[in-house]
């Protein structure tokens, strides 16, 4: 890992193993499914649910300040706290809760590499206890809007083209031949990517075991697409976790600096009255 841009942005499961009771950290799961803490999790690990506890439900935002502020008091979080997330996917809403962290500018918080796939293929020991921290007070930092992307924004660069899109769902899913991924509501009406974007999926960028590939081979897979960091970029979904992840990989692994997240996807895109969309 040391030959990433910001290795220190990623742990390796031995670290988690060997940090399980450091009271300066603190481990969070956050899964696609849900119920997945609960059949074991990393010792001591505490969970949040991407669709409730990091999610406004009634804005369709993610959390405002006040809202963080509360999340990270009721989970024992502290300005100065190493907070390890992890997850299903490969990492797939830990990125989207990582990227939350970083708007609100918690200094010190990283993935575990490989995620839950890793750690419980390497047969380490997994915990059914759901952890209560003590609360803290926890004040966050006005949200750093320069690694998010709103609508406005992208249709703006994207009529002057000056900015490279990098669409991270299935190839399915740009082609619009789906709407979503299986099993997940189709929350747009309409297929197809937005134009320009080029089509590198989020899974691409990881090994078969969970970990993400190397830097070398990563600036192979997104520089065949031109995706060099030669100008900004956006990253998008559906609903802006797999997008997150793909930020992730540019901005920290790769170094690129002008990389922003669009968590409206195409959820948003996708239901917009006239907007420009390329469909095979």
């Amino acid at each position: 890992m040391a030959n990433y841009a910001h290795p220190e942005t990623l742990v390796p499961t031995d670290w988690v193993a060997q940090h399980l009771t450091d009271p300066k950290v603190r481990t969070v799961e956050v899964d696609v499914d849900t119920k997945s803490y609960d059949e074991g999790h990393v010792p001591n690990a505490i969970a949040w649910a991407w669709n409730t506890q990091l999610a406004d439900t009634v804005r369709r935002d993610i959390l405002s300040q006040q809202q963080f502020e509360e999340l990270m008091s009721n989970s024992g979080i502290n300005r100065d706290t190493t907070v390890v997330i992890y997850g299903d996917n490969n990492n797939w809403f830990a990125a989207w809760a990582f990227w939350q962290m970083k708007i609100y500018g918690h200094a010190d918080v990283r993935l575990m590499n490989g995620g839950r796939k890793k750690w419980l293929a390497e047969g380490r020991e997994v915990s059914t206890e759901a952890v209560k921290p003590a609360r803290t007070q926890y004040k966050a930092s006005a949200a750093d809007l320069s690694i998010r992307s709103f609508l406005p924004e992208v249709q703006k660069a994207v009529s002057a083209r000056a900015v490279a899109l990098v669409d991270a769902r299935s190839p399915q899913e740009f082609t619009g031949e789906i709407l979503s991924p299986p099993g997940l509501p189709e929350t747009c009406q309409r297929g197809g990517h937005i134009p320009g974007a080029k089509s590198i999926p989020w899974a691409k960028a990881c090994n078969d075991d969970g970990t993400f590939k190397s830097r070398s081979d990563l600036q192979a897979l997104y520089g065949a697409q031109g995706i060099t960091g030669n100008k900004p970029i956006i990253a998008y979904c559906r609903i802006g976790e797999r997008s997150s992840h793909t930020w992730f990989v540019l901005k920290y692994l790769l170094g690129f600096d002008n990389v922003k997240n669009y968590d409206g996807s195409w959820t948003e895109w996708g239901n917009l009255v006239g907007a420009p969309v390329e469909k095979p």
